[in-house]
């Protein structure tokens, strides 16, 4: 999570990623906008070649406003957001002095996206209320508006700022919901779902998450579909509602084969593993661990490998199945040694200590207790 002040010079920051893989927001879980919904062709026309159309302009200091604000944006689309921000804060200094109010309410909320992704959540703030200021008795501008509600509504959230992030998180989904903007009603939900579940209340993120689910099932999204199935599974586990928890992740669970998201049914295979653990469920709990396991080989995620072999061995003590935990240990094991994971050699030496010991099997038990002990 981006946690500094933005600097241009910062070595630290990742520019190279494209505006899809910041707007996936996966390290703050945040659905977000992009520039896209700003009908940017509307207030930024562009051409069919290299001579762009520009609006009817007042000179030259409107033109050269216009073309910096075009680049900005696609610079920022690019991933390439110091540039971005040097064009778009030069394209509102000339917006500024031409007194073109609108466009000036376009590159501050542009500004404000950049700086969020950057995680400068209090210039995120400033540019979103400079923002906000100039659009408020502008009808045509109730997308910028839009947009800008979101980015100040979930920069309060990063700041813990609860209450003040529902306001402007409930204001920016009126405005989608008058415009009839789907997708932008999914995110403002989801939003809204993100702020109740950092103030505990998992009930209240739920309805808005299931409210975002009926939209994104209307809208054929299979990628959204699958997340918010994932994020109404974990907010149900975090309740203790296990039986819940497994219905949304088997329904997540099928998209992410659909898709081939590998990493998505890795990461799912091991929650419905755990939730059918919590239910006591063990025989299913270990069909999931396995499925798990035979993905993680054939992704040579070792890390996954590492975590379904412990799952295994300790589902299957559950069960009293002292024999085959311990084959799994062992696995475990020697991949632990393999990967160098001390840590995690020394928790599966106890672990076959303790299997051992239930199956009377005292003299291996003494064998790895030797082991421990050099």
């Amino acid at each position: 999570m981006w946690n500094r002040e933005w600097n241009p010079i910062s070595k630290n920051i990742v520019l190279l990623q494209s505006l899809t893989a910041y707007l996936t927001a996966r390290k703050r879980g945040t659905i977000t906008h992009d520039f896209s919904h700003l009908q940017l062709k509307m207030l930024v026309p562009q051409a069919e070649d290299d001579g762009a159309f520009l609006p009817p302009l007042r000179g030259d200091r409107s033109r050269e406003a216009y073309t910096l604000l075009r680049q900005g944006v696609q610079q920022q689309q690019a991933g390439d957001l110091p540039v971005a921000m040097k064009s778009l804060q030069e394209s509102l200094a000339l917006f500024q002095a031409i007194g073109d109010i609108e466009k000036q309410a376009l590159v501050l909320s542009c500004l404000g996206f950049i700086v969020y992704i950057l995680g400068d959540y209090k210039s995120v703030i400033s540019y979103s209320q400079e923002c906000l200021s100039l659009t408020k008795d502008i009808a045509n501008l109730q997308i910028v508006k839009m947009q800008t509600l979101s980015y100040l509504g979930n920069a309060y959230r990063h700041l813990c700022k609860h209450n003040k992030a529902i306001e402007f998180l409930q204001e920016c989904l009126k405005i989608a919901q008058q415009l009839q903007d789907k997708r932008s009603q999914v995110a403002g939900l989801n939003n809204l779902g993100l702020v109740y579940k950092a103030l505990g209340d998992l009930a209240r993120a739920i309805e808005f998450k299931q409210q975002s689910l009926e939209i994104v099932r209307e809208l054929h999204d299979d990628w959204g579909e699958e997340q918010i199935l994932k994020n109404l599974g974990n907010d149900c586990y975090a309740l203790g509602d296990y039986a819940k928890a497994i219905a949304y992740y088997e329904q997540c669970l099928k998209i992410a084969y659909s898709l081939n998201n590998q990493p998505s049914a890795t990461q799912v295979l091991k929650n419905l593993g755990h939730a059918c653990y919590a239910l006591g469920d063990y025989a299913k709990a270990i069909m999931y661990y396995e499925q798990r396991l035979l993905l993680a080989r054939a992704m040579k995620d070792q890390r996954s490998q590492e975590q379904s072999l412990g799952s295994l061995g300790v589902a299957l003590e559950a069960l009293g199945d002292y024999a085959k935990a311990i084959t799994y240990y062992q696995e475990h094991l020697e991949l632990a040694k393999f990967l160098k994971n001390r840590g995690s050699e020394e928790k599966i030496l106890a672990s076959l200590r303790m299997a051992y010991y239930a199956l009377g099997d005292y003299t291996r038990l003494m064998k790895y207790q030797l082991r421990t002990e050099k």
